[in-house]
């Protein structure tokens, strides 16, 4: 098991910590609810340094990340940021990822901790005209301050305007008095805020110096599990749940960042699935009668009948109601509709429901 820099601060803030792909990570400190209030509300602090990040550079840089990603990444101009996937040539994800521009000749991945290998490999394999890549994922640290209060309670640690800086857009510069960081309005909470990378060896600055200017706001240190239920609020996919290595993106509803204006790994074949249609869709759902759902369980139709299945599910502390997200036949599909999940073998009630679950209060 790998630590991020910050293991042993985790350790002294009595941290539950847990082993989650490949890193000892803390999941909670003061309990989830708590945790997922304090980012809802205010602003909140996670250290996600088990993320993986690599700088693919040179003059063939786009061309790789074009053919590798499905969105279209000659729209990215310097600053900005652009969701997308790693299809596969079976028809499922590698991995879902965002793409940061930072200039012409420059990107920087940013993938998922439990992929960062198979990433890799996957980009070595497809590098067929010898773009220049790197793997910083060990020396980077990755803190995301998330919540309403994130600009306030980081604006004075920099002169980079934050409060004017576009959703996915990003700036490096000087922060907490440390040159070259990089600073996204990017997140995975749906409460707005940043994520900011820095080198491991200012880690522990970059974190006190954050707590420090953050105090006023109530800052305060989140887990994963708190991460976890405010993602799927939004209806954020979960790589290894909603979405993996046999899940059609079109089936996931990843059309929205699938540009077929150019090739890519099995586009010709995607195409050809959105134009038919897909046999089953992921879609949300709340919990009509009591119960909770939970990854894997089984989805049945009012004879019974298995129509799909749980991907993710929650009790959900904002809106003090179970919901999910699963994958069902698609003449099922349609919004409102009622579904059933089977929960220690009753069949519970429940609608399906458009996303996000969660609406930010006015």
């Amino acid at each position: 098991m790998k630590n991020t820099a910050l293991y042993q601060k985790h350790v002294s803030l009595n941290a539950k910590m847990i082993p989650f792909a490949g890193y000892n990570m803390p999941v909670q400190y003061e309990g989830i609810n708590k945790e997922h209030e304090t980012v809802r509300k205010t602003v909140g602090i996670f250290d996600v340094s088990h993320m993986g990040e690599f700088i693919i550079s040179g003059p063939n840089a786009l061309d790789l990340i074009q053919r590798a990603t499905s969105n279209d990444a000659s729209k990215l101009f310097d600053g900005k940021v652009q969701y997308a996937y790693l299809p596969n040539l079976k028809g499922g994800i590698v991995d879902d990822l965002l793409v940061y521009r930072i200039n012409e000749a420059t990107y920087m991945l940013v993938v998922n901790a439990s992929n960062i290998d198979k990433d890799w490999d996957w980009l070595q394999s497809l590098n067929i005209q010898n773009a220049s890549l790197k793997n910083i994922s060990d020396r980077t640290t990755l803190l995301a301050v998330q919540g309403p209060l994130a600009a306030k309670a980081l604006q004075t640690l920099t002169h980079i305007n934050l409060h004017t800086m576009p959703y996915y857009t990003f700036a490096k510069g000087i922060f907490a008095g440390i040159n070259n960081v990089l600073i996204s309005a990017t997140g995975y909470t749906g409460a707005g805020g940043f994520e900011i990378y820095v080198d491991n060896q200012h880690a522990l600055t970059l974190w006190e110096a954050i707590f420090t200017a953050g105090k006023p706001y109530g800052i305060k240190p989140i887990g994963l599990g708190a991460r976890d239920t405010l993602r799927l609020e939004m209806g954020y996919c979960l790589y290894g749940n909603d979405i993996n290595d046999t899940t059609s993106p079109v089936e996931a509803g990843l059309a929205w960042v699938t540009s077929f204006n150019k090739p890519f790994t099995n586009s010709d074949n995607l195409a050809a699935q959105l134009k038919i249609g897909p046999s089953q869709k992921l879609v949300a759902f709340e919990m009509i009668d009591r119960g909770i759902p939970r990854h894997d369980y089984e989805i049945v139709n009012a004879n019974g009948h298995t129509i799909g299945r749980v991907t993710s599910g929650t009790q959900s502390p904002s809106l003090q109601k179970a919901i999910g997200m699963g994958y069902v036949k698609t003449e099922f599909a349609g919004l409102g509709n009622q579904i059933f999940i089977c929960i220690r073998g009753s069949h519970i009630k429940a609608k399906i429901v458009k996303l996000p679950f969660y609406k930010k209060q006015d």
